[in-house]
């Protein structure tokens, strides 16, 4: 894989990241977490703090998950490789909330774990499929 596939993939990546975690940000889990976490939201999200996490989250699936499955493994690697990054991932931040903050909800835990495990699926797997096809790889 060269170093121009290799940015392609992570701008593919982070395409598909976007939109998919925008519905669920957006539609989805809105009222969920203004429900279970209203007092401790901010009234302004941190868009720095953001993007800076998408973008090495991102950096993560392509180094991890994506280039070793572009290279060597099946397209469907991808979605398990992907399921496992996401849910580590996810996993740190929420757990870690639930460990340290008083009255996190466990169930803002459950759902960020699925959460993370789907989107770092989905987006592993769209990513391998896509580069595959329009990268030739």
């Amino acid at each position: 894989m060269t170093l121009k596939q290799a940015l392609l993939s992570y701008l593919i990546a982070l395409a598909v990241f976007f939109a998919v975690d925008m519905v669920w940000l957006g539609l989805v889990a809105r009222g969920f977490y203004r429900r279970y976490l209203g007092a401790m939201l901010s009234p302004k999200v941190n868009w720095a703090a953001a993007i800076l996490f998408y973008l090495l989250f991102i950096a993560g699936l392509i180094v991890f998950v994506v280039k070793p499955v572009l290279l060597k493994g099946g397209t469907f690697e991808a979605a398990g490789l992907g399921a496992l990054f996401g849910l580590i991932c996810y996993a740190t931040y929420d757990l870690t909330n639930l460990a340290t903050l008083k009255d996190w909800p466990i169930l803002v835990t459950v759902i960020d774990l699925v959460w993370g495990t789907a989107l770092g699926g989905v987006v592993s797997l769209l990513t391998v499929v896509l580069s595959r096809r329009f990268l030739k790889i």
